[in-house]
């Protein structure tokens, strides 16, 4: 199995109650229009070693299924304004493909457990500009089980990621997030209170 794909995600996260109504993007510089959302049902699975040697490296290993990249995914460290995800197809079966073990390899070699499953009911709206999609907007209905300590939590959540036609300086991705802020804000949402999905399933 080969490697899929190798994407740097910059996003940002907000959290919002489950009835605040979605923002209103009609002030986003470089926006001019929002495709109709599409739903998506997630169902991930998170590993890590007993005493979570890749939590601490800041790195995430999940097998999802649903939308359009499901697949193996491992999140590397932040690396600024952004998180390398590197990619592979399901495969055959549940076991951990050999490509992916080899990339985990880097820091970790030993035995890896189910860590959480994260289910999320998620809308996806496309921001496009003149040039193509600029970012992605997603409203998250989440279901997380701490498999560990067989804890369950919900939460609704929103993210904006950075699209192929997104700014490339730091200014205008800075003018960019501002806007988007400033819009979350004033629909309700507020700036997140935790780093990840996972971090959330876990209770940090």
């Amino acid at each position: 199995m080969t490697e899929s794909s190798r994407t740097v995600e910059v996003e940002r996260k907000y959290d919002v109650d489950i009835e605040t109504p979605l923002p209103r993007w009609n002030a986003i510089p470089g926006v001019d229009a929002v495709t109709p959302g599409e739903a998506r049902a997630l169902d991930a699975r998170y590993f890590d070693t007993a005493d979570g040697v890749l939590a601490r490296a800041g790195v995430a290993l999940r097998r999802r299924t649903g939308g359009p990249d499901e697949g193996w995914h491992v999140k590397g460290p932040r690396q600024g304004d952004g998180r390398l995800e590197l990619g592979w197809p399901l495969g055959e079966g549940e076991e951990l493909p050999s490509a992916v073990a080899e990339t985990v390899s880097e820091w970790t070699t030993a035995s890896l457990t189910p860590l959480a499953r994260i289910e999320n009911d998620r809308t996806a709206y496309l921001l496009t500009g003149p040039d193509g999609v600029v970012a992605e907007f997603v409203d998250d209905r989440v279901r997380a089980t701490d498999l560990r300590q067989d804890v369950q939590r919900e939460w609704r959540e929103w993210e904006m990621e950075l699209g192929p036609a997104a700014p490339a300086d730091d200014a205008g991705r800075a003018a960019f997030f501002d806007a988007v802020e400033r819009a979350v804000l004033a629909a309700g949402g507020r700036e997140s209170g935790s780093d990840s999905k996972l971090a959330r399933a876990l209770g940090f």
